[in-house]
């Protein structure tokens, strides 16, 4: 509680010294259909808020003019904190992400997929939870449930089931695009993970619960964009994301065993109501 206390009051000092307190990044890949108005949404979010922030964008070498519609964007809002790290080379969400967040300025580093299928309106929830002592804090989706996407909800659920059966971790959604950090407990982990794709969610996730971390899960609303083509490719993706899984469960007996003999206890999870 006094922990708590002293987070809360150094972020209240932030604020008086007109420091960033957010950095929030945004990862970019072919974002050019939605990208104007999505940044409108999330200013709007933020703009109400207490804290100040920055905007950081990472494009991971878009195809389209989702370059171009940073560069419009930044100019569109000359008194905001924004700007952008362009990739010479497509590293992929998780590598995207990182950078991202590493060149944050705020003690408290999140990313949000941009195309807001987890709408903006949650930010605030996972801030105040990190405010409030939580080391991550992550938006826990409860879906809207259509049946033309079925196959998705399926391999979401069956995906849980092997994060929580296998890995023997009771985390229940580590592949939200909707996640919070404080910088200084989750930089030591950056240096740990070894994908930079998509993977990159659920080492990020173990591994920070497995390191002791307080990771507090947030429900929100995901509501799926049909509006938007997918970059999931069901098959090809399973099969690699289960590949990557059968490896990784080494790395988690080995990081359970390090714990124990270092008297580590694992990380504290918590749901918000």
């Amino acid at each position: 509680m006094e922990e708590a206390r002293r987070q809360e009051a150094g972020m209240q000092e932030a604020r008086g010294r007109g420091m960033v307190q957010l950095s929030l990044v945004l990862a970019c890949y072919n974002e050019e259909p939605h990208i104007e108005d999505s940044v409108a949404q999330i200013v709007e979010v933020l703009d109400g808020s207490p804290w100040t922030y920055e905007i950081i964008f990472v494009d991971d070498c878009s195809k389209d003019r989702t370059r171009e519609l940073i560069d419009q964007i930044i100019a569109r809002y000359p008194n905001h904190r924004m700007r952008r790290i362009f990739h010479e080379k497509n590293v992929g969400r998780g590598g995207t992400v990182t950078d991202g967040m590493r060149a944050g300025e705020g003690e408290i580093v999140g990313f949000i997929d941009i195309d807001l299928e987890v709408h903006a309106r949650y930010i605030p929830s996972c801030v105040r939870a990190i405010e409030k002592g939580a080391d991550v804090a992550t938006g826990l989706r409860t879906y809207r449930f259509y049946w033309h996407s079925v196959d998705r909800y399926l391999m979401s659920r069956g995906y849980i089931w092997l994060v929580q059966r296998m890995l023997g971790v009771p985390l229940h959604d580590t592949e939200t695009g909707f996640k919070f950090f404080r910088k200084s407990r989750i930089l030591p982990i950056f240096e740990e993970v070894q994908d930079t794709r998509w993977f990159w969610d659920t080492e990020i996730m173990v591994r920070a619960y497995l390191r002791g971390l307080n990771i507090q899960e947030v429900p929100v609303l995901f509501v799926r964009r049909f509006d938007k083509k997918s970059t999931v490719r069901p098959i090809r993706d399973t099969v690699e994301y289960f590949v990557k899984f059968w490896r990784f469960r080494r790395v988690v007996r080995q990081l359970k065993q390090e714990a124990a003999v270092a008297g580590v206890a694992r990380g504290w999870l918590r749901e918000s109501l």
